[in-house]
């Protein structure tokens, strides 16, 4: 990025590189370290934004300890008891602010909403949501997919978790179990790349059809923007002035 901060002898503005321009890391590569700083891989600025000294701090998700409380233990007592191979479908079971998360091997997925839905003391109904998370540069299993269940029956609420890689992100679809998530997996599918295997029709539904990659995969470009005035164009944040 260039700005006209000299001026030729006839009065006409030279583009020159402006001071406070540092930044250079790619929004796409944040720091694989425990704590995240600045904002689309800016480091240093004193930007007047105020996320130039933004420090994001990464959790580690921990297996949680039994009691969990709530009606969290009755809910995973339930699944133990009607899914057989619960010891191995369920990675782990996670409670956090107020909420319980039932990490699901991926290839496991369909079939645990199965009894999820169906087990007389589970009843979670309604799926919905299925949405996408990338954890780039946190997880070798970046793209994980949450499945947020409700039991009308019981008035209560659970989440599911599964992740899979981006060289191979390929999940059971769940649609046959709940039919609301066919077009939640379709977007999941066009925004971050994740293939539900079994999907009635697996097609884009926000982006165009011929659209390369997946927008909101944390590797994507995140791109300029063209403007109708002299050529202008606004640069991608990760490479946009630094101001001091």
């Amino acid at each position: 990025m260039t700005a006209p901060n000299h001026k030729a002898n006839d009065g006409v503005p030279v583009p020159v590189t402006p001071a406070g321009a540092t930044s250079g890391a790619p929004a796409e590569h944040p720091p694989a370290s425990p704590a995240g700083r600045g904002m689309f891989g800016n480091q240093g600025s004193g930007d007047v934004s105020g996320f130039g000294g933004l420090v994001r701090q990464r959790r580690t998700i921990e297996d949680a300890p039994r009691p969990y409380g709530s009606y969290f233990d009755e809910v995973r007592d339930a699944l133990e008891e009607a899914y057989p191979a619960f010891g191995d479908a369920i990675e782990k079971v996670v409670v956090d602010r107020g909420e319980l998360t039932l990490h699901v091997r991926p290839e496991r997925i369909a079939e645990v909403c199965q009894v999820m839905r169906d087990d007389l003391a589970l009843r979670f109904e309604l799926c919905s949501s299925v949405s996408g998370v990338d954890y780039l540069g946190a997880d070798s299993r970046r793209l994980h997919v949450v499945y947020q269940l409700t039991s009308m029956t019981y008035r209560r609420r659970v989440r599911l978790e599964a992740a899979v890689s981006a060289e191979d992100p390929h999940l059971p679809s769940v649609t046959s179990v709940y039919p609301t998530a066919d077009w939640q997996e379709r977007e999941t599918y066009d925004m971050f790349g994740v293939v539900f295997d079994g999907h009635p029709s697996l097609t884009r539904i926000l982006m165009p059809d011929d659209w390369e990659g997946f927008p909101q995969r944390k590797d994507y470009p995140l791109g300029g923007v063209p403007v109708e005035y002299k050529g202008a164009e606004i640069p991608p944040p990760d490479q946009r002035r630094s101001y001091q």
